[in-house]
């Protein structure tokens, strides 16, 4: 339904706790999905190994605190380097396409780039609750910007609304913009399908917008 309403692509969260989705979930979505399959998993070895099995075309590594209800920031790329650069290293021994959630700080965007990933993916969450606040969407255009210049896919996500959301994709740099939890809850009253088009019609209006 999803894709049928306009998304690139499927995202899904196999937590360590397996408190969002099961095995078997993520199994009929890796051999389901049409257009592309994005597994966001820990860098644990545990989660890789689900990885290299299910065969996603990307897997988004992200960090989880089992006290938290979301994930409330980027993955620790300095102090768990070494968990990071083996994740990567196993996912593209297997053909997987790899990126990594991070704040949208420089020191976090180079890093990224040096331990070998595909992509980042921006975290919004800051964005998301202070969007009155200027220095947010600076933060998200400078990340943007330096990934690109160093090579990697620019993609973003967590907390972006319809209201919310277009700021973020005018930024030429992101390519792939990931939303769940606000479609879901609007798709409570307007259903899935209408929930995912408002959400792509205000992203492909913010774009448009902004090449012009």
């Amino acid at each position: 339904m999803c894709e049928l309403a306009g998304a690139d692509g499927i995202t899904a969260h196999l937590r360590e706790d397996r408190r969002h989705i099961q095995d078997s979930d993520v199994e009929a979505l890796a051999t389901s999905v049409t257009t592309y399959f994005n597994l966001e998993a820990a860098c644990a070895e545990s989660m890789i190994a689900t990885a290299l099995r299910i065969r996603p075309q990307q897997v988004t590594l992200v960090p989880e605190k089992r006290e938290e209800i979301t994930t409330e920031g980027g993955l620790d790329l300095f102090r768990k380097s070494a968990r990071v650069e083996y994740a990567i290293s196993a996912l593209k021994g297997g053909g997987i396409r790899t990126s990594l959630f991070i704040d949208p700080s420089p020191q976090a965007v180079e890093r990224s780039a040096k331990l070998g990933a595909d992509a980042v993916e921006l975290h919004t969450g800051e964005y998301a609750n202070n969007t009155d606040n200027p220095w947010t969407l600076k933060a998200l255009r400078v990340a943007a910007r330096d990934g690109a210049g160093a090579g990697l896919a620019v993609h973003a996500g967590h907390g972006l609304t319809v209201g919310n959301v277009g700021p973020v994709a005018a930024i030429p740099e992101i390519e792939e913009l990931n939303i769940g939890h606000s479609i879901v809850s609007r798709a409570v009253f307007v259903g899935l399908v209408e929930a995912v088009r408002e959400v792509r019609r205000a992203m492909d209006a913010a774009r448009m917008k902004a090449e012009i």
